[in-house]
């Protein structure tokens, strides 16, 4: 019974794999929000990531890979997740938990930036609200959820959907392949020199 509960947690796992590795116009935004971080770099802009969860060990996964190392040493990248600790509490005691985000985008986010806001359902209404605060700043967003057409994909100059099962934990499995793969292409923009061998 349990070797069947792994097979079939696996075969779900691939099957969403499979679904994203075919379609064309969410590889392409992928490929595009890479571009759009490494160009924000360029100019001096920072990436700020944030979730709620899971998606928010993988904005903070995400940040540290980008200010620390992926694979090879290179110089740092501009990045930062939303989670401090004492901004959250401080906000959600006087402004609301909706408005941890945006509190924190509203302070720091300017046109440079980019945001890379992530909910699997796409309706989170912090996450929302912070989308909503970094285009006011004049910021991109790039919205990674796991429904097609959710208020957040709206909202998001670059939506990538990944709709990978009924749960928010298969959605959240390839939303990190995904910020490999962000990472990765960054690295391959900003420092080539690391993928020459």
């Amino acid at each position: 019974m349990s070797e069947q509960v792994v097979l079939a947690a696996l075969a779900e796992a691939r099957e969403g794999l499979e679904k994203l590795l075919h379609n064309r116009p969410m590889l392409q935004a992928v490929a595009e929000a890479g571009h759009l971080i490494a160009e924000s770099q360029r100019r001096g802009g920072a990436v700020y990531s944030c979730g709620n969860g899971g998606s928010l060990c993988d904005a903070m996964h995400f940040a540290e890979e980008m200010t620390g190392r992926y694979r090879k040493n290179r110089k740092p990248y501009r990045a930062s997740a939303i989670s401090d600790v004492s901004h959250m509490a401080c906000v959600a005691n006087d402004f609301g938990y909706e408005h941890v985000f945006s509190r924190w985008l509203e302070a720091y986010a300017t046109d440079r930036d980019v945001v890379l806001a992530i909910s699997t359902s796409g309706t989170s209404g912090n996450i929302l609200a912070a989308a909503r605060a970094a285009k006011m700043k004049g910021a991109k967003v790039i919205g990674m959820t796991g429904k097609a057409g959710s208020p957040l994909a709206e909202l998001s100059d670059i939506a990538i959907v990944t709709p990978a099962g009924r749960y928010a934990d298969r959605v959240q499995e390839l939303h990190i392949k995904v910020i490999h793969i962000l990472i990765e292409l960054v690295e391959r923009e900003l420092d080539p020199q690391n993928y020459e061998d």
